[in-house]
């Protein structure tokens, strides 16, 4: 190769490196981790230093990404971006995994020698999140969903001779492998058919198919089929139907500090490339076909998205009503959710795009908060039954009262912060009823109203096993808890009621994001 055609290359590389430090620092600490891992080996203290050594990692990652520059920029030639939306993602991907530490460094679910390699590679599924929440480029969303996709099939299966979490690995890798290849599959003919992986040339090529009148009908079958694919990949990472199989048995085997963090930090990323993806590559002038919005191309995406929405919140409430174990219930829970963040994106607007961005933020709070009462409970009882949270207001009210305001504030009642975030989700379709497609959009929100009411019935039941159902024994014995679950317990439990009644900060964190992100 010419190397005066190089060396622009080589430069434009170099000059990306500067606003890459934040994924630097998370490379270079994810082996920083198995080094010191081995180095600490028969070290009596290692735990609480090896939990020290990677919240300083997220720590570092965290001042290099509040130290970065607010303006957009494209690096590595287009590849990825760094502006304000992929800065608040990021935020999420580093609470949600300092968070994930602080619960797994007093638990009981990883034996000590192997601690080390569960923070390595909780740090680098962090990396794999932050380029999937930059990805500009579909070469770079496919490495991004693997590398945590990779990393996730070990840490669910990371409790060796552990039946459960040997059967929960391997069907998310199942799973997983399938929905990587069918992904694949449809990057194949978008690039095959527009000639570029670059979702901005994606756009203006698909609009010069749509100027042209889309000549051959197999064009557009090609295009409607190739999103389909695409979505497919992007579905399984967010859990939604008909991708959603694998997450009720690696929630239930997986341990459950990762279980927590998969619930929260994976579903937010695969919200963030969804968002990158279908408004960078296949947003276009919006219509109305038979009823139905449509898109791009003609493509009626927007459609097929809502439709996902309604599949995806009712199986996933529907089937958590006769759920008895707590973390297969929390997995049906979540698949709901996913539902309901998919009409923010369905909606196809600016509104929708803030709604999730919100929606996601306050989720993270509310569900690791309820998954570490599970943990909490578990660890005393050995037990995620919900039989076992009879009279837990008596033998824990922290944990108890704490839990009744997470599930509350899941099933979207007021004053509580998932409200908040349900409201923004139901204004944004509702703002699309006067326009094309109306009736679609109103009908997409009764659903959503219907759903949120049936998710009452099964949280309802969890609250009166805590607080009216007498427990087994006459005088239990009180739980007792690290005061790190405590801190954490109280502070998320703070965060939900305070943003409950004063949101504002997130509202104006998501807007200037949006800003950015568009700009």
């Amino acid at each position: 190769m010419d190397l005066q055609l190089l060396s622009p290359l080589v430069a434009e590389n170099l000059g990306s490196a500067a606003f890459f430090r934040p994924e630097l620092a998370l490379t270079f600490g994810a082996m920083a981790l198995f080094l010191v891992d081995l180095a600490w080996k028969h070290h009596p203290g290692r735990s609480g230093r090896l939990a020290a050594v990677a919240l300083l990692v997220l720590a570092v990652a965290a001042g290099l990404l509040a130290a970065q520059p607010v303006e957009a920029r494209s690096l590595f030639n287009g590849m990825i971006a760094t502006d304000g939306f992929a800065t608040f993602f990021k935020w999420l991907f580093l609470a949600a995994a300092a968070v994930t530490v602080m619960i797994a460094a007093p638990g009981k679910d990883f034996p000590p020698a192997r601690l080390g390699e569960f923070y390595a590679l909780l740090v680098a599924t962090v990396l794999g999140m932050f380029l999937m929440a930059s990805a500009k480029d579909l070469l770079m969303a496919y490495l991004a969903i693997e590398l945590v996709s990779m990393t996730s099939y070990v840490m669910a299966g990371f409790k060796k001779g552990d039946r459960r979490a040997t059967e929960a690995s391997l069907k998310y890798v199942i799973y997983g492998g399938v929905a990587s290849g069918v992904m694949l599959f449809g990057m194949s003919y978008l690039y095959g058919l527009l000639r570029t992986t670059n979702f901005a040339e994606m756009a203006v090529r698909i609009q010069d198919l749509q100027a042209t009148g889309l000549p051959a009908a197999a064009t557009k079958l090609t295009l409607v089929v190739a999103m389909v694919f695409v979505t497919a990949g992007i579905g399984y990472k967010v859990a939604s139907v008909p991708w959603h199989m694998w997450c009720p048995d690696v929630y239930e085997g997986a341990p459950t500090p990762f279980t927590a963090f998969l619930s929260v930090g994976p579903k937010a990323a695969g919200f963030a490339l969804a968002l990158r993806f279908f408004f960078g590559a296949l947003a276009g002038p919006s219509g109305v076909a038979g009823g139905l919005p449509v898109a791009a191309g003609g493509v009626p995406w927007p459609a097929i998205v809502g439709l996902m929405s309604v599949a995806t919140m009712t199986l996933g409430n529907l089937t958590a009503l006769s759920q008895t174990n707590l973390k297969r219930l929390l997995a049906y829970s979540s698949i709901a959710h996913a539902g309901y963040a998919l009409m923010g994106l369905s909606a196809v607007s600016d509104t929708g795009v803030q709604a999730i961005m919100i929606y996601m933020a306050i989720y993270l709070v509310m569900n690791l908060g309820a998954f570490l009462v599970v943990i909490l409970v578990a660890e005393a009882t050995g037990s995620e039954s919900i039989l076992d949270y009879k009279g837990l207001a008596r033998r824990h009210p922290l944990a108890a009262t704490s839990f009744a305001i997470f599930l509350f504030s899941l099933t979207g009642i007021p004053p509580f912060a998932g409200f908040m975030g349900k409201w923004y989700l139901f204004y944004a379709v509702l703002e699309r009823v006067p326009g094309p497609g109306g009736s679609w959009y109103a009908a997409l929100a009764v659903v959503g109203a219907l759903n949120s009411a049936v998710s009452l019935y099964y949280y309802a039941r969890i609250i009166r096993a805590m607080f009216i159902d007498a427990p087994y024994e006459a005088h239990p014995a009180p739980i007792k808890s690290s005061p790190v679950y405590t801190i954490l317990l109280g502070t998320a439990a703070t965060a939900v009621l305070v943003f409950g009644v004063w949101w504002t900060p997130i509202v104006d964190w998501s807007t200037a994001s949006l800003h950015m992100f568009k700009g």
